[in-house]
């Protein structure tokens, strides 16, 4: 009984340390983390309500206009519930091209902190609900980006060099209604002209040599089909001859009389 009870125990402590239940990983952000330098400048001038960049080490940045004071940041986990994404190099801009750091929007009365469903990022005291833009550094998976539309408005991705969404089992993009163009270093700009209405904004992409890659794996395929058809054809018709040598296939007339069986007559 003991042991079933301490079993019992450590399988709840458990639960309630992955659901986040006690806290741990939560409170504010680091400085070290929310004053890092992006892999890149962020791009503040863009024409865009939210406008993200995805990195070929599988982090992106993003730039969006604010219109709260509050933001909250989080991943949808696929079970009704969120879990807070993580942030570095944290920048806001003010209307007239201030930029302050993570540590800095604190110092000005904000905050970055984390709690078990989110990452709340207020913006300081005395930054106009219009006007300003937010700009963070997160983590993405390799070849699909995922990220609900926390600002409503108009987006941008940007694809790593060589990444392309054409191909219809590699690629996807959701929502429809955009268009895409590609730069001078070969980036792909997935772009939304009006106002996205949608949840989440996702895109699935492909280095462009994986079509390559994957052309050759189905040539292969084909070629090994063909040459283990033809060998099987070929077997086949050996043992047709060999079965016609051995006179096991000669063929015999057949009697139409149906007259009686033998001994019958």
């Amino acid at each position: 009984m003991n042991r079933r009870l301490l079993l019992a125990t450590a399988c709840l402590a458990l639960l309630a340390v992955t659901s986040g239940c006690l806290g741990i990983g939560t409170g504010p952000v680091s400085e070290d983390q929310i004053d890092s330098d992006p892999a890149a400048q962020y791009q503040w001038t863009e024409n865009r309500t939210v406008h993200l960049t995805i990195q070929s080490n599988t982090q992106f940045r993003t730039v969006m206009e604010t219109n709260e004071t509050t933001i909250e940041l989080f991943r949808r986990d696929g079970f009704g519930g969120t879990n807070p994404l993580s942030v570095q190099a944290v920048r806001y801009r003010y209307p007239n091209g201030t930029v302050v750091t993570g540590s800095e929007i604190r110092d000005r009365g904000g905050e970055v902190r984390t709690t078990r469903d989110e990452t709340i990022i207020a913006l300081p005291s005395d930054a106009p609900p219009r006007g300003g833009s937010l700009a963070f550094t997160s983590e993405s998976t390799p070849k699909r980006f995922t990220l609900p539309t926390y600002v409503d408005g108009t987006y941008e991705v940007v694809l790593p060099e060589n990444r392309r969404i054409d191909f219809p089992v590699f690629g996807q993009v959701r929502p429809g209604g955009f268009e895409t163009s590609v730069d001078d270093q070969n980036r792909l700009h997935i772009v939304w002209n009006e106002a996205v209405t949608t949840d989440t904004v996702s895109v699935q992409f492909y280095l462009q040599r994986d079509l390559y890659v994957f052309g050759g794996i189905v040539a292969l395929v084909a070629l090994v089909g063909l040459g283990g058809l033809f060998y099987y054809r070929r077997q086949i018709e050996e043992l047709r001859q060999e079965r016609m040598e051995m006179g096991v296939d000669v063929e015999t007339e057949v009697d139409d009389d149906d007259g009686p069986p033998p001994g019958m007559g």
